[in-house]
């Protein structure tokens, strides 16, 4: 990973640079602002890439506790960037990418020194050793495919926006993706606590066992983040107007976009950790690496024939639906994945359940004017009856009854 960092500083200090300042659209008084951004950018890229296998480590470890408190370090400091931002009388816009490159720095340091402490594989001795890195590079080399399909959906489209209609769109889209990192750390958190299990099951050739975790984790993950999304995807004007002075165009069209796509992708999580545990990627990256990838040049050509920049992210919602088809079919060819219950028992549920959640909400909404009551009612009947409708129709009957028993269980050690 270091030698990886390496290579990344090396393409980002010379074809970054030269993209940057000579194809990218900026005000031109804030050409240098955006310069120092980059770099304060890549050195937290850098930082996060060298941090991974001790980021390995406590998930193969299972240490969720210390993920748990160094992830609550980690929100507190960039609560302090706030109060820095509002008091600091310095560019605000370099001091956050400086600020956010030191915590980045700071959360390294708390990780490096757990691991080395408590995990005897993170301590480095500096010695190659053949086979293994002859077998890790085969892995890796394949899940690149992967890895630069998601960075061309997600940043290459941003480019592509910057290119056609300036830094407005790319603020707007920004927006949009802010409250999606907010979202997607409750469900990510979630995935990372069963990705170990799912691994460990297939290690032990416990197949049935993991085929049931992945099809949970993948419902469990949509109906969690359907619950925390729906009530943002109804009143996001009123969320947006609130947040911000003034709304960027498009802002409110992203955000609706962003959180479908993320409740698709959501299902992918724990499909894709099922993959890299049979380590046969090949194949699988090929496939739906390449579909991924598709999204970039598609979404230029629409922009290209000038339709507006939401198209992008309709055709990104349309390929996230084509790769999790694709990875469902990939799974079933290569490690035998019951393709059919998947379907079955979690995409009509999941189908099923949105469709029932929608229609109470956004009459209410619909009905109601535009002020603090109104938006505090509609989010409150969107959470209880999302609550109602993914319990009695995303679940099946014996996983409302652990729930039942669990909470049940909870009731009574608090009133013991």
């Amino acid at each position: 990973h270091i030698a990886l960092a390496i290579l990344i500083l090396i393409a980002a200090e010379t074809i970054g640079l030269w993209f940057l300042n000579n194809q990218m659209n900026f005000p031109s008084e804030r050409y240098v602002a955006a310069n120092w951004v980059f770099q304060f950018s890549v050195i937290t890229f850098l930082i996060s890439v060298v941090n991974v296998p001790y980021m390995a480590a406590l998930i193969a470890y299972e240490r969720m506790k210390a993920f748990a408190y160094v992830s609550i370090i980690e929100a507190l400091l960039k609560l302090l960037i706030v109060y820095l931002l509002v008091v600091s009388s310095f560019d605000r816009l370099i001091l956050y990418a400086l600020l956010l490159a030191v915590i980045s720095i700071v959360i390294r340091i708390i990780y490096s020194i757990y691991c080395g402490r408590n995990f005897p594989e993170c301590k480095c001795n500096w010695r190659i050793e053949k086979s293994k890195c002859k077998e890790m590079f085969s892995f890796a080399g394949w899940n690149v495919i992967g890895s630069v399909a998601v960075i061309a959906k997600e940043q290459g489209i941003n480019v592509v926006l910057n290119l056609f209609f300036g830094a407005t769109v790319n603020a707007a889209r920004g927006i949009a993706y802010q409250v999606l990192n907010a979202l997607n750390g409750f469900v990510g958190n979630f995935q990372l606590a069963m990705n170990p299990q799912i691994i460990k099951s297939y290690a032990a050739d416990e197949k049935n066992d993991m085929f049931l975790l992945v099809n949970r984790g993948s419902k469990f993950s949509f109906l969690l983040l359907l619950i925390l999304s729906l009530p943002i995807i109804i009143e996001a004007p009123f969320i947006l107007n609130l947040w911000l002075k003034e709304v960027p165009q498009y802002t409110v069209i992203f955000l609706r976009l962003v959180l479908i796509t993320a409740l698709i992708d959501s299902l992918s999580g724990p499909l894709i950790t099922s993959m890299h545990a049979s380590g046969k990627v090949r194949d699988y990256q090929l496939v739906v690496g390449g579909i991924s990838l598709l999204t970039l040049p598609v979404a230029y050509l629409f922009l290209k024939l000038g339709y507006p920049p939401y198209s992008a992210m309709v055709i990104g919602i349309l390929f996230s639906v084509l790769c999790l088809m694709a990875r469902v079919i990939m799974l079933r060819l290569i490690i035998k994945f019951p393709m059919t219950h998947f379907f079955r028992y979690v995409v009509l549920r999941i189908l099923a359940t949105a469709l029932c959640s929608v229609p109470i909400p956004l009459f209410v909404y619909w009905k109601l004017p535009e002020n603090w009551l109104s938006f505090l009612l509609v989010c409150f009947v969107c959470v209880m009856s999302t609550g109602l409708f993914c319990f009695y129709i995303g679940l099946q009957e014996n996983e409302r009854a652990f729930i039942k028993k669990r909470v049940k269980s909870i009731l009574l050690r608090k009133t013991e």
